[in-house]
């Protein structure tokens, strides 16, 4: 094997896209205009073609790789996961050149990192859709790695084999390209731990930008970032401060997960998924502090508005704040851009490509916006009916018992124990959340009208000011559009005329419940069965303001009556149908009250079925009360585990539910 050349990103030429990819490319066109970014060089598409080439391939079907198409049948999950893993190990089983790891540690071993970032980057073959890498989010994986030779080829090999995952081939072949017209190619550079790092949307009308504490793996999962809004043409400008309650550092070698090692499941999890990450809690002044100064949004802002210009495109960029390494400017923190992605097609695509912070009207204060908007709002239509009456703002810690009655709530979003008190309210319109929110769920079974996804609505609207929505088409009515508004009525009750399925047909009708309300009318009606019994939602009344497992270690005796007590409802309204209950999917922050250990399950990933593995209590009981449950005659009883990762998790519950028989 050949060790072709190195590219590095402030030498790369137009005429070499197709070597580096796009990733890489557009990284280099920031580096050559002066913009701050780390350094870097790529690993070309000709060194992957040369090392799949070596690859001892069991199947003659993989032979001509990567110059031969692969076809598989996507619509045969078993033999696409086969292909899949048949592939991928045998990239990963094979050697790589000694030469070509000289190499690599050469090239890196000035920078002096804590670690390097190994990042897919790949463009189509010439003739081909050139802003399909740009649209193309999330499929492959980065691998951050340690310096050493055996994890430096392991990281590399593992990136390569990233575009034989199934979900891969299945896009690929769906797309109608095949693999050889894909020219893949590894960017490489340093990564440490920052002060913050986010995203940055830009175009010629408007600027936004999303910020956490710690690396950008920050923005993924159920960390709520800043926001931070610009209007480019009246420089009218935005803030939302979010909740950051947790923050990714590179970790050192000796310390990685060490934080958690008393949950040797949880210690097992951090070291396999991301042995270089380590990830800490965010100190609770900081979580709903802001992350950008006023000073250092308007720096941001200015670059990115600089580089927005020069390049005369809508752009995504990834960014870092950072101590300079520089002795006379250590304590100043500097940005650095990590990712540059061209966004194709107008500004309203800006943000429905990444589906984050679409471009919106920007005021400073509330007076002027609403003297000149259209007093007409639009958001998703989350359940049913219409609805008139006077709004209630309710703040993100605020406690909906004590809403008035009547009301029409209006809320930048509503977390489980407070959608438990919106049976009071005539109608619910959130900023946050979709159609399978907790709030749009629970509205739809307590027949109120909703809409989510309404941006500005808070400041729109305050408390008091006569409003009225319609939940079948997701409209929002305030100040002078209320003489539109026509009759007035609530959502529809279940329609007694549904014909009841053909029993000939294999397709069920399930229904979705959490709530006693209307249970006995909705039993009626012809359907098969409950398809998910939520127990968070369940529950919650019988938790009050105190967390579920403080809540079990209080009253342990009874804990498991008391939950069945709940279910029974359910069970005997709708036997012999079946009735599909979610054991409870225990994510902290989501509760009111603190655990037993204070602990931010979903910064860990300790959610789901993977929480049983760390602290078996809180399911034990619930098998228990289901147990009881089965006992008094109801065997229509059926138990769903929510958001199961691993076979050895699935093993572990199984143990417990076979134990608890």
């Amino acid at each position: 094997m050949v060790v072709d050349e190195i590219y590095w990103l402030d030498q790369i030429q137009s005429s070499q896209r197709s070597a580096v990819g796009d990733k890489a490319f557009y990284l280099s066109l920031l580096v050559q205009r002066g913009f701050p970014t780390f350094p870097g060089f790529v690993i070309p598409v000709s060194t992957f073609q040369d090392f799949l080439a070596r690859v001892n391939w069991s199947g003659q079907m993989f032979a001509d790789l990567p110059h031969s198409s692969l076809y598989v049948d996507t619509n045969n999950p078993r033999q696409l996961q086969a292909v899949a893993q048949e592939i991928r190990q045998a990239i990963l089983e094979t050697p790589l050149p000694d030469a070509l790891l000289d190499r690599l540690q050469r090239q890196i071993q000035p920078w002096h990192p804590a670690a390097v970032i190994l990042r897919p980057s790949f463009c189509l073959q010439s003739g081909l859709d050139p802003t399909v890498s740009s649209r193309t989010t999330g499929l492959f994986q980065s691998q951050i790695c340690r310096l050493e030779r055996g994890t430096l080829a392991q990281g590399l090999k593992q990136i390569w084999a990233e575009l034989f995952r199934a979900r891969s081939l299945f896009y690929w072949q769906h797309l109608g390209i095949q693999l050889q017209h894909i020219q893949f190619a590894v960017l490489v550079q340093p990564i440490d731990s920052v002060l913050a790092a986010g995203e940055l949307l830009v175009n010629k009308e408007s600027l936004q930008v999303q910020a956490v504490w710690g690396l950008g793996y920050g923005l993924q999962g159920d960390n709520i970032a800043d926001r931070y809004s610009l209007n480019l043409q009246s420089g009218g400008q935005q803030q939302q401060v979010g909740r950051k309650t947790h923050a990714y550092q590179i970790a050192a070698a000796s310390i990685a997960a060490s934080k958690f090692s008393h949950h040797s499941a949880l210690s097992t999890w951090l070291t396999s998924a991301q042995p270089c990450l380590s990830l800490n809690l965010v100190e609770a002044d900081r979580q709903a502090q802001p992350v950008l100064t006023t000073e250092q949004f308007q720096q941001l802002a200015q670059l990115g508005r600089q580089i927005q210009t020069e390049l005369n495109l809508p752009l995504k960029l990834a960014w870092t704040l950072a101590r300079s390494t520089d002795d006379a400017t250590q304590s100043l923190p500097v940005f650095h851009f990590t990712q540059l992605t061209p966004l194709f097609g107008s500004a309203t695509q800006v943000g429905s490509a990444t589906q984050v912070l679409p471009p919106t009207e920007i005021s400073v204060t509330r007076t002027p916006l609403l003297a000149n908007a259209a007093h007409l709002q639009t958001g998703l239509a989350a359940a049913p009916g219409r609805a008139v009456a006077a709004a209630w703002l309710l703040d993100q810690n605020a406690d909906l018992s004590t809403v008035p009655a009547g009301v029409i709530v209006v809320a930048s979003g509503v977390t489980p124990e407070q959608v438990i008190g919106l049976r009071q309210a005539a109608g619910l319109i959130t900023e946050q959340g979709g159609m399978t929110s907790h709030a749009a769920i629970l509205a739809r079974e307590l027949g109120i009208p909703a809409i989510v996804g309404v941006a500005q609505i808070t400041r729109l609207i305050q408390t008091g000011d006569p409003i009225a929505i319609d939940g079948d088409h997701g409209t929002v009515y305030y100040g002078d559009t209320l003489h539109h508004w026509q009759s007035v009525e609530t959502a529809p009750s279940v329609p007694p005329e549904i014909k009841r399925p053909n029993s000939s047909r294999k397709a069920l009708l399930l229904v979705t419940l959490s709530q006693p309300t209307r249970l006995a009318q909705i039993a009626a009606a012809p359907l098969n069965g409950i398809g998910l019994l939520r127990s968070e939602l369940l529950l919650l009344e019988l938790f009050g303001q105190t967390h579920p497992l403080s809540w079990l270690k209080s009253d342990y005796r009874s804990a498991a009556t008391q939950i069945s007590e709940r279910i029974l409802p359910f069970v005997r309204a709708f036997t012999p149908r079946p009735v599909f209950y979610r054991s409870l999917d225990l994510r902290s922050h989501e509760f009111a009250g603190e655990p037993v250990e204070s602990k931010s399950n979903t910064m860990l990933g300790v959610r789901g079925s993977f929480s049983y593995q760390v602290d078996p209590s809180w399911f034990q009981t619930e098998l228990a009360a289901l147990k009881q449950l089965q006992q008094q005659g109801y065997h229509n009883l059926r138990l769903v585990l929510p958001f199961v990762r691993t076979v050895e998790e699935f093993i572990f519950v199984g143990s417990k539910f076979k134990r608890q028989a």
